[in-house]
C-alpha cells in the first residue's frame, strides 16, 4: 500500500463523516447535561423561609407549603409562655435562602412541663448536696424552709405545698421547698432575741 493509498483510506469520505457525527453527539450529551444538570440544581433559583414561629402547626404547613418548602416535625419542648403546639424553633431559620421543596424542621410546644424522679434526698444528704443533685437534674428550687433538726441536713421536700417522696414524678418548672434542720440552740436564741425586742421600750 502506498502512502497516498494509505492517507485516502484514513481521510475517506465515511471516517471523516464518523468522527464528525462521534464529535456532534458528543456535544449534545455535554449540552444536555449540563442544562439537566441547572434545571435539576435550580442553579440561580431561592426562596426565603417565612418566619412561622408562634404559628400552630397546621398554619406553619400550610405558610412553608405556600413557599413550595416540606415540613416535618424534629422536637417538641415545653415553654411556658408559649401555647401548646404552637412553633418555638424552626432550622433553616426564617430570612434563610433555601431553594423550593427543602425541609424545615420544626420544634412544637408539648404545652406540658416536662417531669423528672425526684431522687432520694430526705434524710439522706445535707442542703448543698441536695441543691447540687437537684440543679443538676434540671430542678427550681424555692426558698429553704427550717425545721427542728440538725444543722443543715434535709428532712423533707415540698412541692406546691406539700410533702413529697422519692421516686415521685415532679414536674421541673414547679419550684422545691427543702425543709432543712436548723440549730435549735440558735433557733431558741432567735426567739430569746425576739422576744427581748418586743419588750424594749
Amino acid at each position: 500500500m502506498t502512502q497516498k493509498q494509505f492517507f485516502d483510506k484514513v481521510f475517506s469520505t465515511m471516517v471523516v463523516g464518523n468522527l464528525i457525527a462521534m464529535a456532534v453527539v458528543l456535544i449534545l450529551v455535554i449540552v444536555g447535561a449540563w442544562i439537566g444538570l441547572d434545571r435539576y440544581t435550580q442553579h440561580g433559583q431561592s426562596i426565603e423561609v417565612p418566619d412561622v414561629s408562634g404559628m400552630m402547626e397546621s398554619d406553619a404547613r400550610y405558610a412553608l407549603g405556600r413557599s413550595d418548602l416540606k415540613v416535618e416535625i424534629a422536637d417538641s419542648a415545653y415553654t411556658q409562655d408559649r401555647a401548646a403546639g404552637s412553633i418555638i424553633d424552626q432550622t433553616p431559620a426564617a430570612g434563610t435562602k433555601v431553594k423550593a421543596g427543602r425541609i424545615i424542621y420544626l420544634t412544637i410546644n408539648s404545652g406540658t412541663s416536662p417531669t423528672r424522679v425526684l431522687p432520694d434526698i430526705a434524710d439522706n444528704c445535707s442542703l448543698r448536696e441536695a441543691q447540687a443533685k437537684l440543679r443538676a437534674m434540671g430542678f427550681k428550687l424555692g426558698p429553704v424552709e427550717y425545721v427542728s433538726g440538725d444543722m443543715d441536713w434535709v428532712y423533707g421536700v415540698k412541692c406546691r405545698g406539700q410533702n413529697i417522696h422519692a421516686g415521685e414524678r415532679v414536674p421541673l418548672d414547679v419550684p422545691l421547698v427543702l425543709q432543712v434542720g436548723k440549730d435549735s440552740a440558735e433557733a431558741e436564741m432567735e426567739d430569746t432575741t425576739e422576744v427581748e425586742e418586743n419588750f424594749d421600750f
